[in-house]
């Protein structure tokens, strides 16, 4: 009987995680016989928690070294082919047990693995269009609690608490998140050196220059690939053949009663030739994992950089075509100068040779590349807009200001001037300017068009359906400047005006008018060169209820398309004001909205969740399904009103998933991948001193030349409030308003000399100057539409008939 070879537990464990899979540990185990189990005093569960420091004593084996070899080399080459389950490629799904709250506990739910990103959703059907939650793996912290719980952090901002369903499975998990956190981790460092990998003495060739050289380059570094590739393989089969051949060997030895000094060498080259055949062994796996994913990517890596090289191509084309072309409108505006000037020498001569004059639009426009399906607009200078005078002179584009006067830190007793007003009208209420921010109502509304590229690209989309989605974006759009927006803006005087002329800039100009005084309602008109119309009429209806303000505005907002004569309609939700007493105070919208194509029977019904403090939904989240005139879905929008909103096409929609709130089932729709329609531009350096102004909101109060004596801008008590002077701020709103109720019981008295109503009471005899009262077509509503006048106006330079309101 040989002498048993006597090993600490530790040193085993160590020789088994070598090849990394908890396979080794149980095969070896399973494979050592009940003797041996019963004085190692452990089993398989120990091996994952196992230290070297808590191993007080040795055990002794039963059994012979070469025997110890052949059952641990038995363990790693009876593992199969294929693996313990990991990740294939870059994505793992499964589910898994997520903490919740104290209520409801651990709760499954469906985890996504993909390209270092770990998001989570309720059940596989969400995956298409609301997902729970993302964290970033490049970042991220993961540690394991016990056998099956573990936990995944980013540093405080999101912790997820995970449970699987047993130890197996939380190994396969903890090792898809570490492969894949060292991946993200890795391409994100390469991504952040990208910059180093160019050389500056390599620049880019001229397409026929350099291109052929470059694809044989390319071909020659794809073969070397390929030659390393096939090199390693060779290099696995060797070691595999060698590896067995050893194996074989040390049976061999087995079979030999060797004592003394010879005994010790062998049993020393057999513990050396195990570990090195387990080492072995986990390169081989490794080698042979990699050899596979390199075959299966190669042709697609080949093919995205031949179609890098295309696009590399077709740009240089296009550039050289840009080139050209600027090269052409340089003649032909010398060409233009020269017939100008000749034109004042000749009166009586026609436009000259080469003049512009016979363009329709400011600028020239041409295709592009084919994958583009945008056009490429190419201005003589981007610093500089054709003017529309016969001449096309080049004029200065206006610089727009970035900045207004911090807003001063003025102490207010709130509960003493808010007490009494609650139940009533907010725009009946007495407020001091320091409830106010230096803007209008009338330019608050013209902030609708902060985000009118999403109605341009509208205008461009062949499909209604699709069109839908960008309208109903817009229509999402306009509350996200309101999140910080607390302070109220000033109450237009009845006849107050405002334009926003972004023509030049933006393709499009507006004009608002306050049309009536109570109810206060404001009239706005907008009208793009791109080919769409913008129109509303909105009266305020709010109250004061103590801890809350809410505000509802009444009225329809209707957006009109050229392509297509599309005609949408959809009305505001209520905006609420809360912690007006007490706390800081924050904004929520809340309520539905049905955007409706009263051309195609299309209908995109769109839900503002209000915030709850127990909803495990995303704060200020929309969610909305765009229909055909016959009820059947095509796109799911998602996202929130603050941040951005997202698309996707509908391909097939079932009834199933969890119950409503009213016990109805909810619409399950399977749909394609998320595209982003909207997302919100970033508010501007300092913006928290500023009244968190967008940077479209830092230009409306902004002087400007040409505009009608009632404009906003010319509103006394906004601007010396703009400027921090408040009190005389507040001095000269009295004024103003007191001016405004002479004005009125002056209308009244004239009024009652004249007609009175059916009910007895004097009727207001007042008219808009830019809008007329009239029924709407689509709504039947009494409506204000604008009747035309003020544009001519302002280019003649004369407002005659406006009052004299400030």
């Amino acid at each position: 009987m040989s002498k048993s070879w006597r090993l600490c537990p530790w040193t085993i464990c160590r020789l088994l995680v070598l090849n990394k899979t908890k396979h080794h540990s149980n095969v070896f185990y399973n494979s050592l016989p009940s003797s041996c189990t019963s004085n190692f005093g452990f089993n398989t569960s120990i091996f994952g928690k196992m230290s070297h420091s808590n191993c007080l004593s040795n055990f002794d084996f039963p059994f012979k070294v070469p025997q110890i070899c052949r059952l641990i080399l038995g363990a790693v080459m009876s593992e199969p082919k294929t693996p313990t389950p990991v990740p294939a490629g870059d994505t793992y799904k499964g589910w898994v047990f997520k903490w919740t709250n104290y209520i409801k506990g651990y709760q499954r739910r469906w985890f996504v693995l993909s390209n270092g990103l770990l998001s989570y959703y309720r059940t596989q059907a969400e995956m298409g269009h609301t997902c729970r939650g993302t964290i970033n793996l490049a970042t991220a912290t993961i540690t394991v609690d016990d056998a099956c719980n573990f936990v995944i952090s980013n540093g405080g901002a999101q912790t997820y608490h995970l449970k699987a369903s047993c130890e197996v499975e939380r190994q396969r998990w903890i090792t898809a998140l570490e492969l894949a956190k060292a991946k993200a981790a890795r391409m994100q460092a390469e991504s952040d050196d990208s910059g180093d990998d160019f050389s500056p003495s390599s620049p880019p060739q001229a397409p026929g220059q350099g291109g052929g050289s470059q694809n044989t380059e390319v071909q020659s570094a794809l073969r070397t690939l390929g030659s390393k590739v096939e090199d390693l393989s060779t290099c696995n089969d060797l070691i595999s053949k060698h590896g067995s051949a050893l194996q074989r060997s040390l049976s061999e030895l087995d079979s030999l009663r060797l004592t003394g000094e010879a005994g010790d060498k062998i049993r020393q080259v057999t513990e050396r030739a195990t570990l090195f055949r387990i080492t072995s062994n986990a390169m081989i796996n490794a080698c042979r994992d990699f050899l596979a994913l390199a075959q299966a990517h190669s042709k697609r890596w080949q093919k995205a950089l031949q179609a890098e090289r295309d696009q590399r191509v077709r740009l240089e084309e296009t550039l050289e075509q840009l080139a050209k072309q600027h090269n052409h409108l340089e003649r032909a505006f010398r060409g233009a100068a020269q017939a100008n000037a000749t034109a004042d020498n000749k009166s009586s001569a026609g436009p000259g040779k080469g003049e512009a004059s016979d363009e329709d639009d400011d600028n020239e426009f041409f295709d592009a590349m084919e994958e583009a399906p945008e056009f490429i607009t190419v201005p003589a200078d981007p610093q500089f807009h054709k003017s529309e005078s016969p001449s096309q002179e080049l004029v200065p584009l206006k610089k727009r200001r970035t900045r207004i006067a911090d807003k001063p830190n003025y102490s207010l007793n709130l509960w003493s001037i808010m007490k009494n007003c609650i139940g009533k009208e907010l725009s009946k209420i007495p407020m001091p300017v320091n409830f106010n921010e230096p803007i209008s109502m009338l330019q608050r509304l013209s902030e609708d068009l902060e985000y009118h590229e999403l109605l341009d690209k509208a205008s461009k989309c062949q499909s209604s359906l699709e069109q839908m989605c960008y309208v109903a974006a817009f229509s999402v759009s306009s509350y996200s400047t309101t999140v910080h927006r607390t302070g109220k803006p000033f109450n237009p005087l009845l006849g107050e005006t405002y334009e926003l002329d972004r023509r030049r800039e933006s393709g499009y100009r507006s004009l608002c008018e306050q049309v009536s005084h109570h109810p206060p309602a404001a009239a706005h008109h907008a009208i793009s060169d791109r080919g769409w119309t913008l129109r509303q009429e909105i009266t305020v209806a709010s109250k004061f209820r103590g801890k809350y303000l809410s505000i509802m505005p009444l009225g329809t907002i209707h957006a009109i398309f050229e392509k297509g004569n599309n005609h949408y309609t959809w009305k505001k939700v209520t905006t609420t004001v809360h912690n007006i007493i007490v706390g800081k105070l924050w904004i929520d919208q809340s309520g539905e909205i049905d955007v409706v194509n009263h051309t195609t029977g299309d209908r995109c019904h769109l839900k503002f969740a209000p915030y709850s403090y127990f909803s495990r939904d995303v704060a200020r989240k929309v969610t909305g399904v765009v229909m055909d005139k016959d009820g059947k879905a095509h796109y799911v929008l998602s996202g929130t009103w603050d941040e951005k909103m997202e698309f996707s096409r509908v391909m097939q929609s079932s009834r199933g998933g969890e119950n409503g709130t009213e016990g109805k089932q909810k619409t399950v729709y399977q749909t394609l991948k998320a595209r982003e329609v909207w997302r919100r531009n970033p508010l501007p350096e300092g913006a928290e001193s500023m009244y968190y102004f967008t940077d479209l909101a830092l230009t409306l109060n902004e002087p400007e030349e040409g505009v009608a004596p009632t404009d906003s801008r010319r509103r006394p008590d906004q601007r010396l409030m703009e400027d921090g002077r408040w009190d005389e701020a507040n001095s000269e709103k009295q004024r103003l308003e007191e001016k405004q109720r002479i004005a009125r019981r002056e209308r009244e008295r004239e009024a009652a000399s004249q007609l009175f109503s059916l009910s007895g009471a004097p009727h207001e005899n007042y008219q808009a100057l830019w809008f007329e009262r009239c029924e709407d077509r689509i709504t039947g509503e009494q409506v204000h539409i604008y009747k035309g006048g003020y544009w001519e106006a302002k280019d003649r330079g004369s407002f005659e008939g406006c009052p004299d309101i400030f």
